[in-house]
């Protein structure tokens, strides 16, 4: 699975960043950010080794002062000997032209320089500052995010936008010149970048707002002028569910229009929360839009009046548990895996129907109903579960399935 589910792609220039490509028709690739101080070479490698173990395909350290500067390098060299080959991303912002020009063995330990255009210095500073970290990124044969954020736009261009509107016949809304502003940011840092000598294949462009209506808005603007990989993400989106439903809201609406190239979820974890949770969601966005494949996804139903055990609830969560664990595993020696089916279902409604689409699917008895579980494979009844042991039971079915289903490279499946 992964390509055209609402419509073609839209058109990107394709981006190497560390061997892991963006753009250009390529997978839409997942990203994360550690949350470490970087100068603890031990916690930033071991979370970025978690991040990558998680699925992120590309991983970003911040890179603020001069210890987390000469940590890189070890960083580097850590994940690499735990065996995690994800490419390491440099978030610099302020300072970065100069933490880049005094550490050259983390400029070229990084795989990807990201920079913020509202923030690399004023005036003639901005242009000085932003060319010395594109000189540097072309010297490494880097590429370069070209990162503006509603929070640090670039108050040059959006003050020079700001006085053409006042003086139209009838101005626009501060927000669209704001919007309008973060594209011209955007796109005028680029083009400064190809004068410094940087290809036009080494170059992501971003945008990021906090809202889903304006975050849609910039990236329409921005997909329409020109053909630079884009990195997709709602800013400071939140904790929990506010966060994680905005998020998939805003990249939902873009990608379903073709719009994006790479994406991270930018939640607030609970204090001494999951990191990787932000991997998690951003997996799912692209599997739930049938973009990409991560794991096999369970269909379970909400439960109801027919349903007043919990049973088929800690069954569907002990089935999505497993299936999380063993897929390190499955992923290596069961090829496919991640687009397998299955369904868990709390009654005779929808349970047998459900099941039957699904590859895998269990229908476990509602209230009232007669103490027996349905197991469908292909869609056909496979045999009945009764007793106190199905889950453990249904387990076995689906490691069996699995191992006929999806078989080690170079042997045969069997249906």
């Amino acid at each position: 699975m992964g390509g055209e589910a609402f419509g073609p792609r839209r058109r990107s220039a394709a981006v190497n960043v560390g061997g892991v490509m963006v753009g250009g028709g390529h997978p839409i690739v997942v990203q994360s950010m550690t949350n470490t101080d970087t100068a603890d070479a031990d916690a930033t490698a071991l979370q970025v080794a978690q991040l990558a173990h998680a699925g992120s395909e590309l991983v970003r350290i911040t890179v603020n002062t001069e210890a987390a500067a000469a940590a890189v390098p070890e960083i580097v060299r850590k994940v690499r000997g735990l065996g995690v080959s994800a490419p390491i991303v440099g978030d610099f912002h302020y300072n970065g032209h100069k933490l880049l020009a005094d550490y050259p063995e983390t400029a070229r330990a990084l795989a990807k320089y990201r920079i913020n255009p509202g923030n690399v210095g004023s005036g003639r500073h901005h242009d000085d500052h932003f060319e010395a970290i594109v000189r540097v990124a072309v010297d490494n044969g880097k590429p370069v995010r070209i990162g503006v954020n509603w929070g640090s736009l670039d108050q040059a261009v959006l003050a020079e936008l700001m006085d053409a509107n006042a003086r139209l016949p009838q101005p626009k809304e501060a927000r669209d010149v704001m919007i309008e502003a973060m594209v011209e940011s955007a796109l005028r840092s680029a083009e400064l970048a190809e004068m410094a000598g940087l290809g036009h294949d080494r170059i992501i462009l971003s945008a990021k707002v906090s809202g889903v209506r304006d975050l849609v808005e910039v990236y329409r603007r921005m997909a329409t002028r020109g053909d630079y990989a884009l990195h997709l993400g709602l800013t400071e989106a939140g904790m929990g569910m506010k966060g994680i439903v905005a998020s998939s809201a805003g990249l939902s609406l873009l990608l379903a229009e073709g719009i994006g190239d790479t994406i991270r979820v930018s939640i607030t974890p609970e204090p001494g929360g999951d990191r990787t949770e932000e991997v998690a969601v951003a997996q799912q966005v692209l599997q739930s839009l049938g973009l990409r494949s991560f794991m096999p996804q369970v269909s379970s139903c909400p439960g109801c009046g027919r349903t007043t055990s919990t049973y088929f609830q800690e069954l569907a969560r002990d089935v999505q548990s497993y299936l999380r664990e063993q897929m390190p595993l499955w992923r290596e020696a069961h090829p496919g895996v991640e687009e397998l089916r299955v369904a868990v279902m709390g009654c005779v409604v929808n349970g047998p129907g459900e099941s039957k689409h699904a590859d895998i699917g269990i229908s476990l008895p509602g209230t009232f109903e007669e103490p027996v579980a349905p197991v469908f494979i292909d869609g056909a009844l496979d045999r009945t579960l009764r007793g106190d042991h199905i889950v453990d039971e249904f387990k076995a079915i689906l490691d069996s399935y699995v191992q006929r289903r999806f078989p080690a490279p170079g042997a045969a499946a069997i249906r």
